[in-house]
C-alpha cells in the first residue's frame, strides 16, 4: 500500500514527527512537547498536526524511550522470579562488582525484591543433561504465590537452559496456564546464551518492562486504529532495525535504546549519500547528548550494554555513548566552586527558565538564549510565543554568576564552555580512545540543540567538518522511516572447532533463518531484499574474551549451505590476526556462540526530494542581530535555512533558522548547502 510513512521519535523534551508522502516524495516535519507521564498524548497530537486522515497512512514507525525511562527511573512493574534452587541471588551478586570502588557497604537493589525470587527443584547440567526434572507442582505453587503478592509479570530463570531448554519450557507452559496476563518471560526464549548473570539480568529486565511497554504500545495502536489507521505499526529496536508491535510487546528489552538508534541509522544514510562514510553523530536533545561512530558506512554494534549499574542487557545494540548535556541540562555550582552541567534536566516541563513555566535554575538552552544564539521570538516546538530572555539572564547571574564572581554574559559563556567540553570528551571517547583519527571524520549534529555546538566540536576535537542534515531536529524520526526490519538471534554452541559438528551448527543457522524469514513474511511492509548474516564468538581455549568472526555463509532460497570446519578456521584466524596482530602457536580454537541476523531491506526514499528548489541567498536573509562570541558581540546575519539554495555559501558569523532547530556558524567558519539540502560547515580559508 502506497501512502504516507510516519516516523515518530519521543524524546525527553520533544516528540518529533517526520511524514513522508511516498507518492509525491514530499516530507513534512513537526515537533511538539513530550507529554508526561503518558507519552502517547504527544505522539498522537504530533501526528494529528500533520495528518488529517490516518487511513492515508501506510506505516507508522516509532522510536520510543518508554523502556529506557522505565529502567533509568526504576518505574517498571512489580515482578517475580522463579529460578533453580540455589540461584535466587544471581541478580544481586552480578559479577562481583559494586556501584562505588571504596567503602564496605553497597546499596544496589535488583529490580525484583529477594522475597519475590522463588526457587524450585530442577537442574540441567552445562552439557544439556537433565539431572533433576523440573517439579511442576512447585512451579505452580510459586506462580500462585507471586500472583497473590501482586506481581504483574514473571521471569523464569533456570540454570543452563541455553544448553537444554526442556525443564524451562515445561515450567513456562505451567506458569502461562495460570498467569493472569501474557507477561511471562523465559530466559531460553530471550537469550539462549552462556553466562548466567547476563541471561538472568536480560530476562528479568524484559519482564520488568513488559507491562509498561506493552500497555503503552497497545494504547497507541488502539488510538491509531480508532482514528482510521489500517497500516502497519512498527517499533525501532536498539540494533537499528524495526520489529512489529507484537514482537515489541513480547520483547520490550529490545527497545532499550530505540530512539537514539533511529537517529544513528538516519545519520549514516544521510552522511554516506553526501559523500562522507566516516561520521561521528551527536544527538543533542533536551535531556542528553548521544554520541555514536560510523566507520565506512557501518555503525558499531555492541553485544551487551549496561543501562545503569547492575542493569545489564545482553542484546545487540548500536553503540551509543550518552552524557547528561542536553539543552535542558541544568547548570549548577557545587560546594567546591566548580561549575557543573547536568545530569539533572529541566525536561519539557517546566523546561528552561526562558520557557516561563516556573523553572528558576538555568540550563544550556538559557545560556544560548542570553548570548543571542536562539531567537526569542520564534522558539521551537510551537507551544510558546516568546522566550523570556531577562528571566534566563537573571537566573544565570543568580545561580552561576554570583557564586563564580562573573557577570551574566561571562557566566553564560562559562556554561557553554563546560557543556562543550563535556560533549567533546564524549566524541573523543568514541574516536581517539578507540584508535580512530578524528581528522578523517565529519561531525553530524542533530536533535533540537546539536547544530548550535558544531563549531565548538570542530575546534575542540579536531574534526574535519560538520554536516547538518536538512531537518536535524527530527533526524531520529526520519531514521524510523529509513530503518530496515531486522531480527537478531543467538545460540550458545560451546565446542572445540576441531571436529565440530557442522550439521548441528547449520541446523541452528537454519532455525534462525526460518524464524527470521517467517517474521518478514508476516509483515505488511515491502522489502527490496532479504539478507542474512552469521558471526561466531570464538576464542582460544583458556581465553575469557572472544573475537567476533564473520562467516561467509550462502543462503539459497531460504536454505543454509553448511560452512566447513576449514572455512571457520580461516575466518577465525583472519579475525584474530586483525584484532591482535598474530595467532597463538598450538592454540586450541573454541566456538562459543552463533549469532545470526535476518534483515528485510526496506525501500529508501530519495534524499534529493529534501533539497531546496530555487531561492537565493538574498531572499533567505531575514535580517541581523547581535550575537555573543568569545567575549564580544558580533553583528550576525540571520537566514531562513530552508530557503537557502543549493550551492549557497554562508560565511560566519551567521545563524540559520528553521522550525525544528537553529544552526550556528561561528566567525571563523563557512557553511555550504549541498545537493541534499545539508549544510556542510568547514573552516574558512585563511
Amino acid at each position: 500500500m502506497t501512502g504516507k510513512m510516519i516516523g515518530v521519535d519521543v524524546g525527553g523534551t520533544f516528540t518529533d514527527i517526520f511524514v513522508l508522502d511516498e507518492s509525491t516524495g514530499i516530507a513534512q516535519v513537526a515537533k511538539v512537547p513530550t507529554t508526561r507521564p503518558d507519552q502517547s498524548g504527544g505522539f498522537l497530537s504530533g501526528i494529528g498536526s500533520r495528518v488529517d486522515d490516518l487511513s492515508e497512512v501506510s506505516v507508522v514507525v516509532h522510536g520510543t524511550t518508554a523502556g529506557t525511562n522505565a529502567l533509568l527511573e526504576r518505574k517498571g512493574a512489580r515482578i517475580g522470579v522463579i529460578t533453580t534452587q540455589g540461584l535466587r541471588d544471581v541478580l544481586e551478586m552480578r559479577r562481583r562488582d559494586r556501584p562505588r570502588t571504596w567503602g564496605l557497604r553497597g546499596d544496589f537493589k535488583p529490580v525484583v525484591d529477594r522475597a519475590l525470587r522463588l526457587e524450585v527443584p530442577e537442574r540441567t547440567l552445562a552439557d544439556g543433561t537433565i539431572r533433576t526434572p523440573v517439579d511442576l507442582g512447585a512451579v505452580r505453587i510459586a506462580a500462585r504465590m507471586l500472583i497473590d503478592e501482586g506481581c504483574l509479570a514473571c521471569a523464569i530463570l533456570f540454570a543452563n537452559s541455553y544448553a537444554n531448554s526442556e525443564n524451562e519450557r515445561q515450567a513456562v507452559e505451567a506458569v502461562r496456564e495460570i498467569w493472569p496476563n501474557a507477561h511471562v518471560s523465559c530466559s531460553s526464549e530471550i537469550l539462549p546464551e552462556i553466562r548466567e548473570f547476563e541471561r538472568f539480568s536480560t530476562t528479568a529486565l524484559n519482564a520488568y518492562l513488559q507491562p509498561e511497554v506493552s500497555g503503552y504500545l497497545a494504547r497507541l495502536e488502539t488510538a491509531l486504529k480508532e482514528g482510521g489507521f489500517e497500516g502497519e505499526f512498527m517499533i525501532v529496536q536498539s540494533n537499528g532495525g524495526v520489529m512489529d508491535v507484537d514482537t515489541a510487546a513480547s520483547f520490550p528489552i529490545r527497545t532499550a535504546l530505540s530512539g537514539p538508534a533511529a537517529g544513528v541509522i538516519a545519520a549514516g544514510y544521510i552522511a554516506e549519500a553526501a559523500g562522507f562514510p566516516d561520521v561521528i553523530t551527536g544527538d543533542m536533545g533536551g535531556t542528553s547528548f548521544d554520541v555514536s561512530l560510523i566507520a565506512q558506512g557501518q555503525s558499531m554494534l555492541s553485544p551487551q550494554t549496561s543501562i545503569d549499574f547492575g542493569m545489564v542487557v545482553r542484546s545487540p545494540m548500536i553503540e551509543i555513548t550518552t552524557i547528561g548535556a542536553g539543552g535542558g541540562s541544568i547548570a549548577w555550582v557545587d560546594k567546591g566552586g566548580l561549575l557543573n552541567i547536568g545530569p539533572e534536566s529541566a525536561g519539557s516541563t517546566p523546561g528552561p527558565v526562558a520557557y516561563g513555566q516556573g523553572n528558576t535554575r538555568p540550563t544550556v538552552t538559557d545560556a544560548n538564549v542570553v548570548l543571542g544564539r536562539i531567537d526569542p521570538e520564534n522558539p521551537i516546538g510551537g507551544k510558546l510565543d516568546r522566550l523570556d530572555v531577562e528571566s534566563a539572564k537573571a537566573a544565570i547571574l543568580e545561580q552561576v554568576g554570583k557564586p563564580l564572581g562573573l557577570d551574566a554574559l561571562k557566566a553564560a559563556e562559562a556554561i557553554l564552555r563546560v557543556a562543550n567540553s563535556r560533549m567533546a570528551g564524549a566524541l573523543r571517547l568514541v574516536s581517539i580512545e578507540r584508535g580512530f583519527d578524528p581528522k578523517r571524520f565529519a561531525f553530524m549534529p542533530f536533535g533540537g540543540g546539536g547544530a548550535l555546538h558544531a563549531g565548538a566540536m570542530l575546534a575542540d576535537v579536531g574534526l574535519a567538518r560538520a554536516i547538518v542534515p536538512r531537518y536535524p531536529g527530527v533526524t531520529s524520526a526520519m531514521g524510523c522511516v529509513i530503518a530496515d526490519m531486522r531480527q537478531d538471534f543467538v545460540q550458545t554452541i560451546n565446542t572445540m572447532l576441531a571436529g565440530i559438528d557442522t550439521n548441528a551448527l547449520t541446523a541452528h543457522m537454519q532455525a534462525h533463518v526460518d524464524s527470521g524469514l517467517a517474521t518478514l513474511e508476516a509483515a505488511q511492509t515491502t522489502f527490496e531484499a532479504r539478507e542474512t548474516a552469521f558471526t561466531l564468538d570464538m576464542a582460544y581455549l583458556g581465553q575469557t574474551h572472544t573475537v567476533s568472526v564473520p562467516l561467509a555463509v550462502t543462503v539459497t532460497d531460504g536454505k543454509v549451505i553448511p560452512p566447513t570446519e576449514e572455512e571457520i578456521r580461516e575466518a577465525f584466524d583472519a579475525a584474530y590476526r586483525a584484532a591482535y596482530g598474530r595467532l597463538l602457536k598450538n592454540g586450541t580454537r573454541r566456538v562459543i556462540n552463533l549469532r545470526s541476523a535476518v534483515t528485510g531491506k526496506r525501500p529508501r526514499f530519495d534524499l534529493g526530494t529534501l533539497a531546496p528548489e530555487g531561492g537565493s541567498l538574498e531572499k533567505a536573509l531575514k535580517g541581523t542581530r547581535q550575537v555573543h562570541f568569545d567575549e564580544a558581540w558580533f553583528e550576525t546575519k540571520i537566514y531562513s535555512r530552508l530557503a537557502l539554495p543549493v550551492g549557497a555559501e554562508v560565511p560566519g558569523p551567521a545563524i540559520l533558522e528553521q522550525p525544528d532547530t537553529t544552526v550556528l556558524i561561528e566567525p571563523d567558519l563557512v557553511g555550504r548547502i549541498d545537493t541534499y539540502g545539508n549544510t556542510i560547515i568547514e573552516r574558512a580559508a585563511s
